[in-house]
């Protein structure tokens, strides 16, 4: 009787067991930790060129950085038409590579901050602005462009409007609209130069490194057009970030981007650029912009944009 009952016992635990054993095997593993998502930053382009140069030649840059730094970067195309700092914040960029007038007026009215800019081979790390004709206009002072077509860029850039309104002012036009038969906004530098290559415009301005890369790969520019002045040197297109992005963050990109020379893929990613390397940038470098603001009577934070651009 005894060993009868040892014996069911024995196989009410065997059966027991066994289905623990098998509950067991038909639990699910835990599931693997989802990858953390990376951090994304919207970065702005201005249209200096056809925008789709304008990102090719910046992409390989953003995706060093992007590597080099472990964080998202998707590139923007930040317009000129309407106002620009208004763009900025529609496009919810987390900053953009400013030219220096629209530098100074993203500081003043959103509180960006500048971190560094390109050298170029030539040990340059600045532009100035152009005012050209063609050579066959037969216009070669300021007097001679009263009645002309003038194509500007853009109100928010240096080489673009704050030049060509200094250069003038300086010659004694106290009224360009009255002065000229017309002034319109290109769009682009590159834009300017078109037009008058093409003979929409008579009078065009732009900054230099665009219209000599854009000389280089059109010789006409050289041989149809003649240069009539040009500006005092400003920062060259500067990498600056909106209030609000980690410290850390800054100082990972501040790091990555002045130091790419001295890496392989960082010096090959700057040849293609047009490069040598990146250097700090600081307010104190925007100087001469600042002067042509306080020379025109330009009060950045309350600079506003017309309608039509």
């Amino acid at each position: 009787m005894l060993r009868r009952r040892n014996t069911k016992k024995f196989w009410v635990a065997l059966f027991l067991c066994l289905a623990f054993v098998s509950g067991c095997d038909t639990l699910e593993a835990p599931a693997p930790p989802k990858p953390l998502r990376k951090e994304t930053l919207n970065i702005g382009l201005l249209p200096e060129h056809n925008i789709f140069k304008q990102i090719r030649r910046y992409e390989p840059v953003t995706d060093y950085l992007a590597k080099k730094t472990g964080v998202h970067i998707r590139l923007r195309v930040l317009t000129y038409r309407g106002n620009v700092i208004e763009n900025f914040q529609f496009l919810k960029l987390d900053g953009a590579f400013f030219g220096s007038f629209s530098y100074l007026l993203a500081h003043a009215k959103l509180g960006v901050t500048v971190l560094a800019r390109p050298e170029y081979p030539d040990g340059t790390s600045s532009y100035h602005g152009l005012i050209f004709v063609r050579k066959d206009s037969g216009i070669r002072t300021v007097r001679q462009m009263r009645g002309k077509r003038l194509a500007l860029v853009a109100r928010a850039t240096t080489a673009g409007y704050l030049f060509p309104s200094i250069f003038l002012k300086r010659a004694g036009v106290r009224n360009p609209a009255a002065f000229f038969r017309e002034i319109y906004n290109a769009g682009t530098h590159e834009g300017t130069v078109d037009d008058i290559l093409d003979r929409k415009a008579d009078v065009g301005v732009s900054k230099n490194t665009v219209y000599e890369r854009f000389a280089a790969e059109n010789p006409r520019v050289n041989r149809e057009l003649l240069i009539l002045g040009k500006s005092a040197d400003v920062p060259e297109n500067a990498l600056a970030l909106r209030r609000g992005i980690k410290e850390s963050l800054k100082v990972r990109l501040l790091n990555a981007l002045i130091t790419m020379h001295e890496d392989s893929e960082g010096a090959k990613v700057l040849k293609a650029f047009g490069a040598r390397r990146f250097i700090v940038t600081t307010d104190a470098d925007y100087g001469p912009v600042a002067t042509y603001t306080r020379e025109l009577g330009i009060d950045l934070t309350g600079f506003n944009f017309p309608a039509e651009e």
